[in-house]
């Protein structure tokens, strides 16, 4: 009998191209062309933890600093626990849900996609 054993998901976060166009439409939008990304969980939601998304000029002091198709993204530690192996995406259309988190440690997500429990 072989096992089989859970891959670990990979130690970064990936953010897609599609999803850093439309972080860089909302900065111009926003009057803030120069800002980067970042992401993060917080407590709440219908699973446990939300996922938060902000557009920032530079990280925090305990900030992990990724980059990926030309964006910084800034993780705070305790949520790049949570977070590790995430592709961050986003779907258009007219069904599209804005930006999703395709998190291999969710255990358990909610209906709207941006709640989830580990």
């Amino acid at each position: 009998m072989t096992q089989t054993r859970e891959r670990p998901a990979p130690l970064t976060i990936s953010i897609s191209e599609e999803a850093v166009e439309h972080v860089r439409n909302f900065a111009q939008q926003a009057d803030q062309p120069n800002s980067h990304l970042r992401v993060g969980v917080k407590g709440g939601g219908c699973s446990g933890l939300t996922y938060v998304l902000d557009l920032v000029d530079e990280p925090s002091e305990d900030d992990k600093v990724l980059e990926e198709h030309g964006l910084q993204l800034f993780v705070d530690r305790k949520s790049y626990v949570f977070l590790a192996g995430t592709i961050l995406e986003y779907s258009g259309g007219l069904n599209g849900k804005g930006f999703v988190f395709n998190n291999p440690n969710a255990k358990t997500t909610c209906g709207c996609g941006t709640s989830f429990g580990v």
